[in-house]
């Protein structure tokens, strides 16, 4: 069924879908508009989920890590301060191996107060444990928060999920969303079935659920004996991520007829010499424009964390530029988190691209062709020299 749909309702239809338990709910531009239509969706009968309104951010994320450790399916929603105000508890949700998905409507962080678009918010966060996908529209938005419990949920994982949309730009804007059937899409996702853990005292595996009748303890203290053991199993779990995409990626295109790369990185035009590597909807725009010129590829980064080192590698090998979007606040001459990345995958290829950080769109300035189309222009004229003189370059700013 095709809905004219913005990417906060996209969501919340998508969190509908999937039947979920537990909605952790605190107002902040641009993510409200997710959280009012679940309390619709609610109110009206159409979801039996509880809907409980709280205090703050950090009440929000505190509430669903301790639904989701009674069993229960969760989702909460936030952007900017309230994603920063949540920070100490990211860590705990990881730690603790929750599957919570939570989308996060990319907002500036302040000051000066902003309330439209970058990727500063969800930056503060991308070494909390968690698992990062970027949506490039209200479609994709839709089908990841779908893909997101699968991944989240996956016996192989069981990692809270970050869904990132840009804010405005995706959260508000409106477009034809095509919607699964509801009963197709809870059938495919299934209930939520809490992973089994080892408890060697009583010599048996029992529901890592505080609900259990077996007693467990939840966030104790583990000193320098056990608490790096906790973090490489962490470490282990996010290893399996990636194949766990790949195959939620191809199951959902099977479902849906639409998938996105192989869910990890989606490339349009790979094989020309130049490329930018992006996240999110600026993506869209890159197309456009590449559609025409046909001399660059995008290559469009969907899981952020953890990041597609090796696959990233494969192609970008052999361009002969690569220039890297990053959309947020950048202070240190070596430039972004995500340039920082990019450079990281190719460190191991025998040759390298020149490869140039360009930061824009902060504060939700508008990403236009002229603007990739001065990025592209750039770069073509950079050679290794320069791009060693000026590695983090800004786009359409007053100095």
């Amino acid at each position: 069924m095709r809905l004219p749909l913005n990417g906060d309702e996209a969501v919340a239809y998508a969190v509908k879908h999937v039947d979920v338990d537990v909605i952790a709910a605190y107002p902040i531009t641009p993510q409200t508009i997710i959280v009012e239509k679940l309390s619709e969706f609610v109110y009206n009968g159409e979801l039996d989920a509880e809907f409980i309104h709280v205090e703050s951010e950090h009440s929000a994320i505190s509430t669903a890590v301790g639904a989701a450790l009674a069993g229960a399916r969760v989702f909460t929603a936030t952007a900017s301060q309230g994603y920063a105000y949540m920070h100490e508890i990211l860590h705990i949700a990881a730690s603790l191996r929750l599957p919570i998905v939570m989308a996060v409507a990319n907002r500036a962080l302040s000051a000066p107060i902003n309330i439209h678009c970058d990727h500063g918010d969800v930056m503060n966060g991308r070494d909390t444990g968690r698992i990062m996908l970027f949506a490039e529209n209200a479609q994709e938005a839709y089908d990841t928060t779908i893909q997101a419990y699968k991944i989240a949920e996956d016996p192989e994982v069981q990692l809270p999920v970050i869904v990132a949309l840009d804010g405005f730009t995706i959260s508000h804007t409106t477009e034809d969303v095509e919607v699964l059937d509801e009963e197709v899409v809870r059938k495919y996702v299934g209930k939520r079935k809490p992973r089994e853990i080892e408890l060697p005292h009583v010599g048996k595996k029992v529901p890592y659920d505080v609900t259990s009748l077996e007693p467990i303890s939840v966030g104790t203290l583990a000193l320098p004996d056990y608490y790096e053991e906790v973090k490489y199993q962490q470490f282990e779990a996010m290893k399996r991520v990636p194949e766990v995409v790949r195959r939620v990626n191809e199951e959902y295109a099977k479902l849906s007829g639409r998938s996105y790369g192989d869910g990890l990185i989606d490339v349009f035009n790979e094989d020309a010499d130049y490329a930018i590597v992006v996240l999110g909807s600026t993506a869209g725009t890159a197309r456009a424009l590449a559609r025409k010129r046909k001399d660059f590829s995008v290559v469009r980064i969907k899981l952020f964390r953890p990041f597609p080192h090796e696959e990233l590698a494969k192609i970008l090998e052999g361009k002969k530029a690569v220039a890297v979007l990053d959309r947020m606040p950048v202070y240190r001459q070596h430039g972004g988190a995500l340039y920082l990345d990019v450079l990281s995958s190719l460190y191991y290829l025998d040759e390298k691209p020149i490869v140039v950080d360009y930061v824009y769109g902060l504060g939700g300035r508008d990403v236009s062709m002229k603007t990739i189309e001065k990025i592209v222009e750039d770069l073509k004229r950079t050679d290794k020299a320069s791009a060693m003189k000026e590695r983090v370059r800004r786009i359409d700013v007053r100095k």
